[in-house]
């Protein structure tokens, strides 16, 4: 059973949650803020976090930022405060999805179940081919991706992103067909949030010394057909 670590300092939502998502099939524990959620981290890692913004003790902006120095888990932000900034800036600390409250409980557990499929990456048993351009391979059976010898270490949504785009290079792939290949049916994903991804995975591309993604103003994006 995938292990979900849910932190708010709302107890009664985190009841909710707990019910939702054990109906579901998953194993869950709890965190009540911050500070709690990264000794829970350190005790045993979870699957997956389900992560509120607004908590005491520590942020869930500080959370997600301190836990991308050392880990990829699979981040999905909750928060009351259904502001743009939240939504971008928790996007562009690492977060995987972003949902606000009021929420219903099988939305967040359909989004749960998209997030891990794309973390488990090929199904057990199934070796799925390593995608190669250039000096960059992703490979989604073992969650990957090394630029001329250097792992880089990618979100489960910057991965899924990037192997829509090395399956395709230099063909235009507009952010409807981005979000098709890389988050299946989930359609709550916005064009603003597939911005937000694909610039935080071009600085990482960038840091390791290229810049294989091109914007397509008014289209989509498409990858550089030849790459050093």
């Amino acid at each position: 059973m995938p292990d979900i670590l849910v932190v708010d300092d709302d107890a009664h939502l985190r009841e909710v949650v707990r019910f939702a998502l054990e109906k579901a099939g998953h194993q869950v524990r709890e965190a009540r803020d911050g500070a709690a959620a990264l000794r829970a981290v350190d005790e045993r890692a979870p699957d997956l976090i389900v992560l509120d913004i607004v908590m005491p003790e520590q942020d869930g902006l500080s959370v997600c930022r301190e836990l991308r120095t050392r880990s990829r888990l699979p981040i999905i932000f909750v928060s009351s405060r259904d502001e743009e900034l939240d939504r971008v800036l928790g996007l562009e600390l690492g977060g995987d999805d972003y949902i606000g409250k009021p929420f219903s409980p099988r939305e967040l557990v359909a989004r749960v179940a998209a997030v891990l499929r794309r973390a488990q990456g090929a199904s057990p048993g199934e070796q799925a081919d390593v995608l190669v351009h250039g000096s960059l391979q992703l490979d989604p059976t073992r969650h990957r991706c090394t630029c001329a010898g250097q792992e880089l270490v990618l979100t489960v949504t910057e991965f899924a992103l990037l192997a829509a785009l090395l399956a395709a290079p230099g063909r235009v792939l507009a952010r409807a067909q981005l979000v098709e290949r890389a988050y299946g049916a989930a359609h709550y994903i916005t064009d603003r949030t597939v911005d937000s991804h694909i610039r935080r995975l071009r600085k990482k591309l960038a840091d390791a010394g290229v810049d294989p993604i091109e914007t397509v103003y008014g289209v989509g994006y498409r990858l550089r057909e030849k790459l050093a």
